[in-house]
């Protein structure tokens, strides 16, 4: 259970007693993770779960990734900002135990959303108007440095390297950016041009014609009095009841603007899933070993998970290029695809270049390729997406083929004659 069940009073989320917190070359760091979202570009995957709550490499997910840096980084005071579909995220949470965040003063904090303090509506609001509805408790808990993470991207990275480089530069903010990932479309991110130096002399977020390929990773440093001083002017100078919208909107080009924003190169795999393609071609590249390292033993990604009885492989199964998580029972084919916990390939069945989430059950002679299947489905037909990608929802009963990149509604029983209803595309 997590500790905060309604919203938190300034109070209650101070560093607790004699000003205690994470500090790194003298700072005290505040670390903010973003989970809030419809995450509406995931289709049926978000329809009825928060994004970052969403199955990754079979026994984690996305959310684990940024709270694993967080305690490999030695950042002990974390707040994660929650908007949509609450309780699938706070199941997973529970009181930071995973990742060493349960602590008496500070650790994990969960801050449900507060419509009455957005400054615009809770539909239409963005990042930047999550920062200023928890200005006031940022004040109160006396941060001189603020950590903006996102949490539904798959990456490493040590912050505190990133606190100490903001910190002897002087920056009012340092973003972490890459190099646009292969496959992606540079259009959907944050764009940056650098001077030789490392600051940020262009900014334009989600360009229809990009300038180039470096693009930010939602990875923020700020400088707290500037962020809350840079938050306060937007507001002034906002509409009433118009909101802040995301970072890319006014925040980071106010600091652009200012000439104190600065870059970090990550050097590193990073991938935002926020597509089906794009959580498809993650798990490909966890696959293929190009992905993080989720077991390095030096920065293991941790989670929290339900025990389990092992895999168990029958006689006649055969299983190639895969990872096969606790719990699953296969009797079929499986190739480069992974298995989520309690997954069950019958005799006869076939997996090939798949996502199953947790407890899915192939049926024998069904056949699944190119396809993300969410929990609890039930597949008795030829399911590919051949180019595409299909996805199927959470308890769908499929038992007609489905072809492409079709999606099946959670619950839904596709038989012969059933066409897909297009899902909203529109969000974040």
């Amino acid at each position: 259970m997590t500790r905060s069940s309604s919203r938190p009073s300034a109070r209650s989320l101070s560093s607790g007693p004699a000003g205690r917190g994470t500090r790194i070359g003298g700072q005290k760091v505040l670390v903010l993770i973003l989970a809030g979202g419809k995450g509406q570009r995931l289709g049926v995957l978000t329809q009825e779960r928060a994004k970052p709550a969403l199955t990754f490499g079979g026994t984690y997910r996305l959310i684990d990734f940024a709270l694993s840096n967080c305690m490999h980084s030695g950042l002990s005071d974390v707040w994660v900002l929650e908007e949509y579909q609450l309780h699938s995220l706070n199941d997973h949470l529970t009181n930071g135990r995973p990742w060493d965040l349960d602590r008496t003063h500070g650790g994990l904090e969960v801050l449900p959303p507060s419509p009455d303090t957005l400054t615009g509506t809770l539909e239409d609001a963005g990042n930047a108007d999550a920062l200023h509805a928890h200005a006031h408790l940022i004040r109160a808990f006396g941060a001189d440095v603020v950590v903006v993470l996102s949490a539904d991207h798959v990456y490493t990275l040590d912050y505190a390297e990133v606190i100490r480089e903001h910190a002897r530069t002087g920056a009012e903010v340092t973003m972490v950016t890459t190099d646009l990932p292969a496959g992606e479309d540079a259009s959907r991110f944050g764009n940056v041009t650098l001077t030789r130096g490392g600051h940020v002399k262009r900014f334009e977020y989600k360009p229809e014609r990009p300038r180039g390929e470096q693009i930010t990773t939602e990875v923020f440093v700020y400088s707290a009095p500037a962020l809350l001083r840079t938050l306060d002017d937007l507001r002034a100078d906002t509409p009433a009841g118009k909101g802040l919208g995301d970072f890319g909107h006014g925040l980071i080009p106010a600091f652009v603007k200012a000439k104190t924003a600065r870059a970090h190169p990550l050097g590193g795999y990073w991938l935002d899933v926020g597509l089906p393609g794009a959580y498809f071609r993650a798990h490909q590249d966890l696959l293929t070993g190009r992905s993080v390292p989720l077991d390095a033993p030096d920065w293991p990604i941790l989670s929290s998970s339900i025990p389990r009885m092992p895999a168990r492989l029958e006689a006649g199964a055969r299983v190639e290029d895969s990872l096969i998580s606790y719990g699953c029972r296969v009797a079929g084919r499986v190739t480069r695809s992974v298995l989520s916990p309690g997954v069950t390939v019958e005799a006869g069945a076939v997996v090939e270049d798949a996502v199953i989430l947790r407890d899915t059950v192939i049926r024998a002679g069904a056949h699944v390729r190119r396809a993300i299947v969410d929990e609890e489905a039930v597949i008795a037909a030829r399911v590919d997406g051949r180019e595409g990608v299909a996805v199927i929802g959470a308890r769908a009963h499929i038992s007609a083929p489905v072809r492409d990149d079709t999606q099946v509604e959670p619950g839904r029983r596709w038989r012969r004659g059933s066409r897909p209803r297009t899902p909203d595309a529109a969000g974040s």
